[in-house]
């Protein structure tokens, strides 16, 4: 019996728009995405903000490596009747969620959560 779309736990992934995703993405995650999206509402983050990071030099390939990584989903079975893909860029609450997080969380208590990488 398949819940209704309303009823099933949400997933919240995605991966950064540095280039195509290749062969360790299809094992690692994407044939679980695949599966998934018929039991949970998933949501795949075209993660270009987050790419910029370590991009910027190169703001160009981010862009480009958009459309790449949309293909990549379709291509390995992502449905987007199933599975939202949204691009993190054109989600404002993202940034505004993060400029609340860089005024209230301080760098002492973002050390101590093991979840960040210093």
């Amino acid at each position: 019996m398949t819940l209704p779309i309303e009823k099933r736990p949400i997933i919240l992934t995605g991966d950064r728009t540095t280039g195509p995703l290749h062969l360790g993405h299809y094992v690692g995650s994407l044939r679980n995405r695949v599966a998934l999206q018929h039991t949970h509402q998933q949501f795949l983050l075209l993660a270009d903000t987050q790419a910029l990071t370590d991009n910027a030099h190169d703001p160009d390939r981010v862009r480009r490596s958009v459309l790449e990584v949309a293909f990549d989903y379709l291509a390995v079975g992502i449905d987007p009747a199933e599975t939202t893909i949204c691009l993190q860029s054109a989600l404002p609450a993202l940034a505004e969620l993060t400029m609340l997080y860089l005024n209230f969380v301080t760098v002492g208590r973002l050390e101590r959560n093991p979840t960040i990488k210093t």
